[in-house]
């Protein structure tokens, strides 16, 4: 079995858990079909960025509100920071999720500006656990078509997606690793790594 699959698989069954203790919310019932109703609307956003002809700083906007809207921010910010979240009170938390929220929809949104003259469309879902996969599939004039996966979890109190996978590129590791890496830059110094942050969207 190809190796970078088991991996994929190890890391999204291990999530579960991590998620799971993220919120202590009560959730209603979700299914895969909810799931994937989630995510094809999230995909009919996307396309209709990418296919509108406006410029990139219009396009950024535009993902950003897709993310904030569909996104489990909060999951993915605190994630990124991993441990060093602990050591931040709640108006810093909340002040490292609104700036990382904008930096990471940005640095996804130029990446899906790439698939401009192309389209995503949703295959399929799968429950994982405690939450759910959803594939797509991406077609780029001039390339293969490639799986993009959104992992969709209602541990916050709503469905929202928590993760992404293009070309099998894991955004919360990349994230966790890239800010721990900034983090290091900066001796831990949460305002500094903000700043870079915003510097950077």
């Amino acid at each position: 079995m190809n190796k970078s699959f088991l991996n994929r698989r190890y890391f999204v069954i291990s999530l579960a858990t991590a998620v799971a203790s993220v919120s202590g919310k009560s959730t209603w019932a979700a299914t895969a079909k909810d799931a994937e109703l989630l995510v094809g609307r999230v995909v009919r956003e996307i396309n209709a960025v990418i296919s509108s002809g406006n410029s990139e700083a219009i396009m950024l906007k535009q993902f950003e509100k897709i993310f904030k809207s569909y996104a489990d921010v909060k999951t993915i910010a605190r994630y990124a920071l991993g441990n060093d979240a602990r050591a931040l009170n709640k108006v810093q938390m909340d002040r490292f999720t609104e700036i990382y929220s904008v930096y990471v929809s940005h640095k996804y949104g130029r990446r899906f500006g790439e698939f401009i003259g192309g389209k995503i469309v949703v295959q399929k879902s799968r429950p994982i656990k405690s939450f759910f996969e959803v594939e797509t599939l991406a077609h780029i004039k001039g390339w293969e078509p490639f799986t993009v996966s959104f992992l969709v979890s209602n541990k916050s109190g709503k469905l929202l997606f928590f993760n992404i996978f293009i070309e099998g590129i894991n955004m919360l590791l990349s994230e966790r690793t890239e800010i721990g890496a900034m983090l290091d830059k900066r001796r831990g110094n949460i305002k500094k790594v903000m700043k870079d942050l915003q510097n950077a969207s």
